[in-house]
């Protein structure tokens, strides 16, 4: 190797370096707040009593607090990235599954199920889910495509009228047929009453995240538009097609297991991008790592702010999510 090659290969290596020891150091912190997670609550479960063998602190440990850790990494990481391929194939910075009409979408499908079969299992309710969630992301992608400007601002409030209507229809059905309770459970996000036995369905998500993360490259070459991608010779329509798989699954998962979380895959794509670029391969394990932290500072907020009582993470991020909702779009307007 010539002295030239060397000195091109070195810095790159060392970038390579850095990069890993800093999502090593991301995910340390991850680690750090889901330790924190499992031993937050009303129940007394402590490093103590575990060590000693309480039976009590035991059972309450692997029934109950370790399962909704892992329910909460595995559905803020999984959102997250649903999020950024989302803001991939729209080509927009300010769409997400929750503001284009995806997650009502998926909530239609479980109540068209609910009504239709009540003792439906949990796999048939998903899998309709995602049947509505698929087609109702393609109606938000198909209304894209007819708009006369790719205005920046006028996408996401497009999606967030579809979703609009979607919602209104579902409310309309949930009343007539005395759902309107259930429906509060599917539309704002709770980890409240996930146990061991009633989460694992969540592990289909870390699935389609490493699918998301191979056909990286592709959904970034997407992003730049159809008749660039066709040029460099990959084919455009299925590459959007896998995106949409993706994206509608997710939802569907999350929403039928732990119910809707909002504007997540809006705020940390966006961050992730700010800090790191556009580069989807490197912004994944980025976007993932954002996602679970920022779903497990939510979910500790809403177990001790009001102490012992326990405010569902979907309202505390829905909060918080649309204060830097806001800040998004004024920095965008300003810039």
């Amino acid at each position: 190797m010539t002295t030239t090659a060397v000195r091109t290969v070195a810095p790159v290596s060392r970038s390579r370096s850095r990069e890993h020891a800093r999502l090593a150091a991301a995910a340390a912190v991850v680690l750090a707040l889901a330790t924190i997670s499992m031993f937050v609550g009303v129940s007394d479960v402590s490093l103590p009593g575990l060590l000693a063998g309480d039976p009590a602190a035991v059972d309450i440990f692997w029934i109950s607090r370790l399962p909704r850790t892992l329910a909460v990494i595995l559905a803020g990481m999984a959102v997250a990235v649903a999020g950024l391929i989302m803001q991939l194939m729209a080509r927009n910075r300010f769409v997400e599954p929750s503001t284009v009409g995806t997650v009502e979408s998926a909530t239609l499908g479980i109540l068209v199920v609910t009504v239709a079969i009540p003792t439906a299992p949990i796999l048939l309710r998903m899998g309709v889910a995602s049947v509505f969630a698929v087609l109702g992301t393609a109606l938000f992608l198909a209304i894209l495509r007819r708009l006369p400007a790719r205005n920046t601002l006028l996408i996401p409030l497009v999606g967030i009228m579809l979703g609009g209507v979607i919602a209104a229809v579902v409310t309309f059905f949930a009343y007539r047929y005395d759902l309107l309770q259930t429906l509060s459970n599917w539309m704002i996000g709770d980890f409240s009453g996930v146990l061991r036995g009633r989460y694992e369905l969540l592990w289909i998500v870390a699935a389609l995240m490493l699918v998301g993360l191979l056909a990286a490259d592709r959904f970034t070459v997407a992003g730049m538009g159809e008749d660039f991608t066709t040029n460099l010779g990959l084919n455009y329509r299925a590459t959007m097609r896998l995106g949409l798989i993706i994206v509608s699954l997710i939802s569907a998962v999350v929403v039928t297991t732990v119910g809707a979380v909002p504007f997540l895959g809006l705020v940390v794509p966006n961050i992730v991008s700010l800090l790191f670029g556009d580069n989807l391969r490197r912004a994944v394990p980025w976007t993932a790592l954002f996602g679970a932290g920022f779903v497990l500072v939510c979910d500790i907020i809403g177990r001790t702010i009001r102490y012992p009582y326990e405010v569902p993470v979907g309202m505390v991020m829905a909060v918080v999510g649309a204060i830097l909702f806001l800040l998004l779009i004024l920095r965008k307007r300003n810039a």
